[in-house]
């Protein structure tokens, strides 16, 4: 069995940014769009990591419940289109 994965430092350091950011907003409205993003950046990234299991497994697209994924998909699964940071406020 391999072993679970683990967050990289950058990886911790930008979940501890955008916790304090969260925890720093009292806005509804705010934390609604922010709630959106996320959401966008968990299917984007459920997406690609389909589409590189298929990779690996040679098996053919699906189609219906899964996005197709093209060569851009190291930018499509980052919330800011692959331009930096996340600004949310």
């Amino acid at each position: 069995m391999s072993e679970p994965l683990a967050l990289s430092l950058g990886q911790k350091f930008e979940l501890e940014r955008m916790t304090r950011a969260i925890d720093a907003t009292g806005d509804p409205q705010v934390l609604r769009g922010l709630a959106k993003q996320l959401l966008q950046a968990w299917q984007s990234q459920k997406a690609a990591t389909q589409w590189v299991m298929r990779q690996q497994l040679g098996a053919p697209a699906r189609f219906g419940g899964e996005l197709a994924v093209d060569a851009g998909l190291h930018d499509a699964i980052r919330p800011d289109g692959g331009k930096g940071g996340m600004d949310i406020l």
